[in-house]
């Protein structure tokens, strides 16, 4: 503890988006930060039953994280919670979509990069799934498109009039509206289906990439 204790402590506001068990009792945690992008960091003894970082490393777990930079990595040394997201234990549907969110997070993020847009994004869709104003599926559309237009690869389809006016109306308020004001809306079925296929486009255009989260909730769908 003596070499730890000589280490700059950082203080980081973010996410766990990504866990894993390291070790007998060890976890390295993903964490998606305000300051320093996506980070990975090891929180030693976090499985043991009495560590203080047991629940604070879990998916999900939104708040401030205290670490210190080693050699080649972050070390964990203590967390402040604001939100577990506890709803996502008892709501299996929800906590599939919240984890394929989280999945996309750690794929298209980077370190030292400015991920705060997507950070509140991630939160925001987040609490959306705890919503029952909003479906899972359309909460799904808002956050994979406007996670493409955060990544500056956005362009409203050539062809409009080939799609329901009313999702072409909630594409251009999910690319024109900040964070904050994305989930006030809803749609019928016919344009909620449009909605649904351009986002899937969007973000194999934007990334390319198969999303094993977004597989699974396809075959439970």
């Amino acid at each position: 503890m003596a070499a730890e204790n000589r280490q700059p402590y950082i203080e980081v506001l973010g996410m766990v988006i990504g866990t894993r068990p390291m070790g007998e009792y060890d976890r390295r945690v993903v964490l998606l930060t305000r300051e320093k992008g996506k980070i990975s960091a090891f929180a030693k003894g976090a499985r043991r039953p009495n560590s203080q970082l047991l629940a604070s490393t879990d998916l999900f777990c939104f708040g401030t994280f205290r670490i210190y930079a080693g050699r080649d990595s972050y070390t964990l040394v203590e967390a402040s919670i604001d939100n577990y997201f506890p709803y996502f234990r008892t709501h299996f549907e929800e906590a599939l979509m919240g984890q394929y969110f989280l999945e996309v997070m750690e794929y298209c993020t980077r370190e030292n990069n400015d991920e705060a847009m997507l950070l509140l994004l991630t939160y925001q869709s987040l609490r959306a799934l705890e919503s029952e104003k909003y479906g899972t599926a359309l909460v799904r559309s808002i956050f994979e498109i406007k996670t493409v237009v955060i990544e500056g690869e956005f362009a409203l389809p050539a062809n409009t009039d080939a799609y329901h006016p009313a999702a072409i109306q909630a594409l251009k308020h999910i690319a024109a509206s900040p964070v904050s004001r994305l989930y006030s809306f809803t749609l019928a079925e016919d344009a909620a289906k449009d909605l649904k296929n351009l986002a899937a486009r969007y973000l194999d255009h934007c990334f390319g990439h198969h999303f094993k989260g977004a597989e699974v909730l396809d075959i439970l769908n």
